[in-house]
């Protein structure tokens, strides 16, 4: 058969067509199996990961989470220690209320110094340090009374609001009235009482690990010493006559922080930054009891 040289380009032409096409750019082959671009993507990963050590920029990391804090879903109920209004009432605070083993007055007006600075403005102002102390370390934390109130509560009551706080430590924060010379703090726990509504077996013993904290870490902060006039030189009195105590059922202590009379103790009493070493003392007994 003679050659033919236009018919075989005509054969030739669709077939050269797809190629050229290609690689000019135009419709490509079948997709590359998704295994394959998968290692594509960890192969330019690790590239990039190389490239970066390399050029001496910091590796990419995950943001590390915060530590908890350490009184976090802990209660600390704080109890200032009467109410800059009981003066006003003294009718409704002298009533008598049970305190299980007896009857007492609901609340007193509580005591000053020479040149009046009130027990009861001393002691709101300590407690609001201390709460805010207590909340930067993650405790939900409850106050008896924040002078909201014309008049107490009574001390039935103040056990009560701890009680029902289902609180981990309660504190009542307060100041002596002693004799001039008398000087120093103490630390008032709750004696072993059965009697009435009063039944302290259960909160004697941890009672007392808190007091004992308090005592080591009041000192430390204020650089105060402990009574020289109650507890024989422990800086711990027990009592069993507190409507406070004796109505708890869970570990309370009172602190009297310093004698209002003595004119050496007024003076750190009345110290604003004392008032806040006096916070951070307490602040820090509590945080050791409860940390254990």
């Amino acid at each position: 058969m003679p050659y033919d040289h236009r018919k075989l380009l005509a054969l030739a032409l669709p077939l050269a067509l797809p190629l050229a096409l290609t690689a000019c750019g135009g419709p490509a082959g079948p997709a590359a199996p998704q295994s394959s671009r998968t290692a594509d993507a960890k192969g330019a990963t690790a590239s990039s990961a190389s490239s970066a050590a390399s050029s001496g920029a910091p590796p990419a990391t995950t943001p590390a989470t915060a530590p908890a804090l350490p009184l976090a879903g802990r209660t600390v109920v704080i109890d200032p220690g009467h109410n800059p209004g009981n003066f006003r009432h003294s009718s409704e605070i002298n009533q008598k209320v049970d305190i299980g083993t007896t009857r007492k007055e609901c609340d007193t007006t509580g005591t000053s110094t020479n040149a009046g600075y009130t027990e009861a403005a001393f002691t709101l102002d300590v407690s609001h340090r201390l709460r805010d102390l207590l909340k930067k370390q993650g405790a939900e934390v409850v106050l008896v009374h924040d002078a909201e109130r014309p008049f107490g509560p009574c001390i039935d009551e103040r056990a009560r609001i701890g009680n029902a706080a289902k609180a981990d430590a309660v504190v009542s924060v307060h100041a002596d009235g002693s004799a001039t010379g008398n000087r120093g703090f103490h630390v008032i726990l709750p004696a072993r009482v059965s009697g009435g509504s009063a039944d302290t077996a259960k909160i004697v013993g941890p009672s007392r690990t808190l007091g004992e904290k308090l005592v080591s870490h009041f000192a430390r902060a204020t650089g105060s010493a402990p009574s020289n006039y109650i507890g024989s030189g422990t800086g711990l009195d027990v009592r069993d006559d507190l409507g406070g105590l004796n109505l708890s059922t869970v570990p309370k202590v009172f602190l009297e922080c310093g004698n209002m009379r003595d004119p050496k103790d007024a003076a750190l009493l009345t110290d604003a930054a004392w008032r806040q070493k006096a916070a951070q003392g307490i602040a820090n007994g509590i945080g050791a009891y409860l940390e254990g």
